[in-house]
This record gives structure tokens, C-alpha cells and sequence, in this order.
């Protein structure tokens, strides 16, 4: 099967508890959005916390209609807050 990296930024890798994984991408999974579903599956734990979160696909910010591939590399960042 296919595969697709997945870095996990600030809170969000705080919640799965890894800063990367490699993950299996099934064929129907093909959009930003379709592989944010399935990341809500694999971890629960990020169920209704991704709305305000920026995914970059290959190193470039995407919108939730963006292709995703196999052997992407896929950035998952959440809004910072600074001062």
C-alpha cells in the first residue's frame, strides 16, 4: 500500500504523542480534507481539534481540496500564539 509522512507540530504532537509517522494512504484517500478525516480516525484524539490547523503538503501551505499523493510529505501545524 501507499504511504504518505505526517509531521505532527506543537499541540497536535502533543496529542498523538509522536512528532512523525509513516502511514498507509488507501486509495480513496486523494484531498487535504479526505486525509484529515482519516488522521481523525487513527487518532481519535484529534476528533473536532482541527479545525483552526494549516496542513503544507511537500513543504507548501494547502487548501483542503489539494491533492494528496503517495510519498508525500504531509506537515500538520496548528495556530501559534506568541507575544
Amino acid at each position: 500500500m501507499n504511504r504518505v509522512k505526517v509531521l505532527y507540530f506543537a499541540g497536535v504532537k502533543d496529542l498523538v504523542g509522536r512528532s512523525e509517522e509513516d502511514l498507509p494512504l488507501p486509495d480513496a484517500v486523494r484531498s487535504v480534507l479526505a486525509l484529515e478525516q482519516l488522521l481523525t480516525t487513527v487518532h481519535p484524539e484529534l476528533a473536532g481539534r482541527l479545525g483552526s490547523v494549516r496542513f503544507a503538503v511537500n513543504e507548501s501551505f494547502a487548501a483542503a481540496s489539494d491533492p494528496v499523493a503517495p510519498g508525500d510529505v504531509v506537515a500538520v501545524i496548528p495556530p501559534v500564539a506568541g507575544g
